[in-house]
């Protein structure tokens, strides 16, 4: 089934060479592959454009409130900001020296073995990663129907109907054009980052106007704070920030990823942690303290004696700041589901690449139901909690992966490379969110320990077992071709246009 295209005239072949990329045309003018289309401007956009979500709105009331101060505030979005950085450019070494789709998933495998890298892409596609989209499409839905109902709640059928119709579409997007995905991306990260800094115009006018009462006296108050809440403002900050790691899951469509790759990552990093910086001293500048920790949607109070009329700007880009947040991370995650795909952690259908369009439509559109389901109820904020304490820790163990393979394989090539004090740092502050999470929330934490360890019999029933049943096998084999078939026909329609 080396060419699956030869054999029964689908429109879709599985991808069974370990690594895949363009470079591959000089052995094999033939191959199917993911074209090499996302260059400097949209590795930034893609980091940016998932980093900048609903967090900029969210956590500037949890950091004050553990904080206590103006000034601790703002020196906890810097510390965030370098903390992510320290982790982004371990990422950017491993995404060099291993260039393949995948991101963690990738280096985890490689470097501590199948059963591992099967559990982190595990609690993602169970949880973590579709259970975020699944959040952002929520999200999106509620600012733009709230606007329909002014003086009360809008009906949540209404809210999770927009939700489900939004998720379709950024996942049809997803599945025509690698391209467009990527334009629409740079087109809502211009977009949102706009917004931003029209809140950051208006309030450096106000501060250049005299309006600097909230930032006098920054740390006022200090010697009353909880130092116990410190970890606790940083969580909530690291929330924030989170999304930096989700570049390194595409390499394989990356131009010239050994320089596109670490410079995209870090030219993000500082434009997020200058812009996020900005921004609350822009909301100090308005709010006082009292008034932002009152504040269930900070940059709407920002804005209501300052915007008037045309206040309905503010929800209309926290909006697009949810789906730009959303079309990143799916055009990331699905490549990991797809490099699980294909290295057998799931089933070899879901391996499949669109040979007209080059999209993984088939790892795409497998988290699609998940997604859905998840609308259905309210338990996705529930995985969503219980998971994020596995999150960090398989964070942790992927930066791992850089001073192990500089010990096992010390003269390998490495095109961009950190100082050792970079992965060690960052793997101490990923001790320390793991300590806090089991700290303030044991119980959450021991459920998602179980939700994840809930993978290893799956592991070893349907992967590390190999005589498994020949019914079974004649069943995959059967819907494999099948679905062949099926996307056959859908592909041969749209030729007609």
């Amino acid at each position: 089934m080396a060419d699956m295209k030869e054999s029964n005239g689908a429109e879709v072949i599985p991808m069974k060479e370990r690594v895949a990329n363009e470079d591959d045309r000089s052995s094999n003018p033939d191959a199917v592959v993911l074209r090499r289309q996302v260059g400097l401007l949209e590795c930034v956009t893609i980091v940016v454009g998932v980093i900048i979500g609903s967090g900029i709105f969210i956590s500037p009331k949890g950091i004050l409130e553990n904080t206590g101060t103006v000034g601790a505030s703002l020196l906890v979005w810097l510390g965030c900001g370098i903390m992510s950085s320290l982790g982004a450019l371990c990422y950017a070494e491993l995404g060099t020296t291993f260039p393949k789709s995948g991101g963690d998933y990738v280096y985890i495998l490689e470097a501590f073995g199948p059963l591992v890298a099967f559990l982190r892409i595990w609690t993602s596609l169970l949880a973590i990663k579709t259970g975020t989209m699944a959040v952002l499409a929520i999200a999106f839905a509620q600012y733009c129907v709230a606007a329909f109902y002014p003086i009360c709640e809008p009906p949540q059928s209404a809210v999770k109907l927009l939700a489900a119709a939004v998720l379709c579409g950024v996942f049809y997007l997803n599945c025509v054009s690698v391209t467009w995905t990527t334009r629409v991306q740079t087109v809502l990260t211009f977009v949102k980052t706009i917004g931003l800094v029209i809140i950051i115009i208006t309030g450096f006018v106000l501060l250049f106007q005299g309006k600097t009462t909230h930032l006098k006296d920054a740390f006022t108050g200090a010697e009353n704070t909880d130092v116990t809440k410190i970890p606790l403002a940083f969580y909530a900050g690291l929330f924030a920030y989170s999304g930096w790691q989700y570049v390194s899951q595409i390499t394989e469509e990356i131009v010239n990823p050994s320089r596109n790759l670490p410079l995209g990552i870090m030219i993000s990093m500082g434009l997020v942690t200058v812009i996020y910086l900005a921004t609350n001293v822009a909301y100090f500048a308005q709010l006082s303290p009292q008034e932002l920790l009152n504040s269930n949607a900070v940059a709407v109070s920002f804005g209501q004696d300052l915007y008037g009329k045309m206040l309905w700007i503010v929800p209309v880009f926290v909006s697009l700041s949810c789906a730009g947040s959303l079309n990143g991370s799916l055009l990331s995650d699905s490549r990991g589901v797809f490099a699980a795909a294909r290295e057998g952690h799931f089933p070899t259908v879901i391996a499949m690449i669109d040979v007209k369009r080059r999209t993984p439509t088939p790892a795409i559109l497998c988290m699609l139901p998940i997604c859905l389901l998840m609308l259905m109820g309210d338990s996705v904020y529930s995985l969503i909690n219980y998971l994020s304490f596995t999150g960090f820790l398989f964070i942790g163990i992927t930066v791992a992966v850089i001073p192990y393979w500089r010990w096992k394989f010390p003269e390998l090539e490495r095109p961009f490379s950190v100082p050792m004090i970079v992965p060690i740092s960052f793997l101490l502050c990923c001790v320390f969110v793991v300590g806090v999470s089991l700290y303030s929330a044991p119980v959450e934490c021991c459920i998602g320990l179980v939700i994840t360890l809930a993978g290893i019999p799956v592991y070893f029933l349907f992967i590390y077992w190999e005589n498994k049943p020949q019914w079974f096998i004649d069943y995959m084999r059967t819907f494999t071709i099948n679905f062949q078939k099926t996307f056959m026909v859908v592909y041969q329609e749209k030729k007609t246009y």
